[in-house]
């Protein structure tokens, strides 16, 4: 009998998870479709806005902080994007896993890490281990407003155009998770400044604007008004908060992919363990009914042979 009511209690309990799980999966399915909307909404004018830079770095003799900082800074910052809430599966530890690897990279080379963290789970695992955060963010990592891609912007951009006397850093890295599909989601390492030269993204959008130009070989020229310098001061902080805001979208759709797969998957395993659990307990039912049958003829038996 004891069996029976342990078997039963958990039988009711993980009924009780079971309907979490399948809760907490229709309010992601109902958020996806807008996360990745959105997400997909913000790629063409990131996309836009990098191939003009990166064209502008690759075919300028330019010498500006968007293409390279010439000081002798070992100072470095990585933004690591979490999420705010868990049941995601391994969501927020595979950021925090390649985190870890790019901070430990950066140590090899002898540079000087500073930790931002979007996201309460980050926020929390570093915080918990004793680790300095320059700054951290919270709230609203399943749809992050402009707002707060602005104070990440902000924030980073100003570390970065310090001197390095002054705390500043050389280099701007990003963690995050990029939406592929609603089953993959990848983790990626993106540096955002000092702008990286992709040749082949390069020669691509060349080509798509001047045909002739690359057959010939021949660069295109460019002038600019009313100066380069200022030019490219007016297009560094939409650069990165472009950058920032898209890495933001993509990570908020890959987080509620995330955590409706492993919804999905944690309902169907509950409903398999609650089919166990039922079969051990209609297994334990018939046990003491066999019990309780072998007794009374076992009795009767007895009460016969006596007579």
């Amino acid at each position: 009998m004891g069996s029976q009511l342990a078997l039963k209690s958990r039988i009711a309990s993980t009924g009780s998870l079971e309907k979490i799980f399948n809760a907490q999966e229709m309010i992601a399915a109902s958020h996806i479709a807008q996360a990745r909307q959105v997400a997909m909404n913000a790629k063409p004018y990131t996309d836009a806005i990098f191939d003009a830079v990166q064209t502008l770095v690759s075919h300028s003799h330019i010498s500006h902080p968007i293409a390279e900082k010439k000081e002798d800074n070992p100072r470095v910052a990585v933004l690591a994007l979490t999420s705010d809430r868990g049941m995601a599966g391994a969501y927020t530890s595979s950021i925090i896993h390649e985190t870890e690897d790019l901070l430990d990279r950066l140590d090899k080379q002898g540079k000087q890490p500073e930790l931002f963290v979007y996201g309460r789970r980050g926020v929390t695992y570093y915080k918990y281990r004793k680790r300095n955060l320059a700054r951290t963010w919270e709230g609203d990592t399943e749809k992050p407003g402009v707002e707060v891609a602005d104070a990440i912007s902000s924030a980073l951009l100003d570390a970065y155009m310090k001197p390095a006397d002054e705390g500043g850093v050389s280099e701007l890295y990003i963690v995050y998770t990029e939406f592929i599909n609603m089953v993959v989601q990848k983790v990626r390492v993106l540096r955002m400044l000092p702008v990286e030269i992709i040749e082949a993204e390069v020669h691509t959008h060349t080509e798509v604007q001047d045909d002739a130009s690359v057959a010939n070989g021949v660069r295109p020229l460019y002038s600019f008004e009313p100066s380069l310098e200022e030019v490219l001061d007016a297009v560094l902080p939409k650069y990165v908060r472009s950058r920032i805001h898209e890495c933001l979208m993509q990570a908020a759709a890959s987080e509620v992919a995330s955590r409706q797969n492993a919804m999905h998957t944690a309902t169907d395993n509950a409903r398999s363990l609650i089919d166990d659990l039922t079969r051990k307990l209609n297994a334990s039912r018939q046990a003491a009914i066999t019990q309780e049958l072998t007794e009374i003829i076992g009795s009767a038996d007895a009460l016969n042979k006596e007579e």
